[in-house]
């Protein structure tokens, strides 16, 4: 799941990258016929002026090549994977959520009409943490409640590593994309003054573009880090949830298997 969800990212950057380079070719082409107009259209109507307003997408992607593309694409794609860490995440936590009350009816009803090969029939059947931790104590109901308590113990923490799996790399871009933006300010602000250096002039027109880049690739890394850090947040608070049904839940199992053995 989570290799095709990266290939989906994969895909979704190059076509934003074929998009801007066809934007930048189309522009010349767009200079060209405006050029042709005749210069009575200035003074045309609000309607009209409203009526050629910029499309959202071509004011982003004109952004994005302002901000020097080599430094913009990089926060980016820091953004872009996250995204796609993130969507993992909450899929396989939200498949490997359950009825918790109900699944352990389900187990109680299962040990008093079948026993133990019945309890752990519906714990094969059922999806998630919780069955498994489940079907891993009953296995174990033979060897002692002491063997099934430390098998609950240990297997519930292979669940948490499992359920945390790929957080270090959603943390690592949410750090990465602002420190990417920076770094393109760093160099935006280093290209002002040698530019202003090789003039010998201050002038607003000679530093903007520099200061352009710096102000964007800031911005865009700050964005992608504020985006990522709510996923981030969401999901930690999705697998605290499911840590606590998953102690609360081992409590019972223990509580029910205590009951049976009497």
């Amino acid at each position: 799941m989570k290799k095709f969800f990266l290939l989906l990212a994969a895909a979704f950057v190059m076509t934003g990258a074929v998009s801007a380079f066809a934007q930048t070719e189309e522009a010349p082409a767009a200079t060209e016929e405006v050029a042709v107009v005749d210069v009575v259209e200035t003074a045309a109507p609000a309607d009209v002026q409203l009526a050629d307003a910029t499309p959202m997408h071509h004011v982003l992607v004109q952004k994005f090549l302002e901000g020097d593309w080599i430094w913009m694409l990089l926060p980016l794609l820091c953004l872009v994977f996250g995204l796609a860490i993130a969507i993992e995440r909450i899929l396989y936590l939200t498949f490997a959520t359950v009825n918790t009350k109900k699944f352990i009816d389900n187990i109680e009803g299962a040990l008093k009409k079948g026993g133990i090969e019945a309890a752990k029939d519906v714990a094969r059947d059922t999806r998630g943490p919780i069955a498994s931790i489940y079907y891993q104590g009953l296995d174990r109901y033979n060897q002692g409640l002491d063997n099934v308590e430390k098998a609950v113990v240990s297997y519930g923490s292979v669940q948490t590593g499992r359920m945390e799996s790929g957080l270090s790399w959603l943390g690592l871009f949410i750090a990465l994309a602002p420190m990417l933006g920076f770094m393109g300010t760093v160099v935006g602000m280093i290209g002002a003054f040698d530019a202003i250096q090789a003039a010998g002039d201050i002038s607003p027109t000679l530093v903007a573009g520099g200061i352009k880049v710096a102000l964007l690739t800031t911005l865009l890394g700050l964005i992608a880090a504020v985006i990522l850090q709510l996923f981030y947040n969401y999901i930690v608070s999705k697998i605290d949830s499911l840590v606590n049904d998953m102690e609360d839940s081992s409590i019972t199992l223990m509580d029910m298997l205590t009951a049976h053995k009497k």
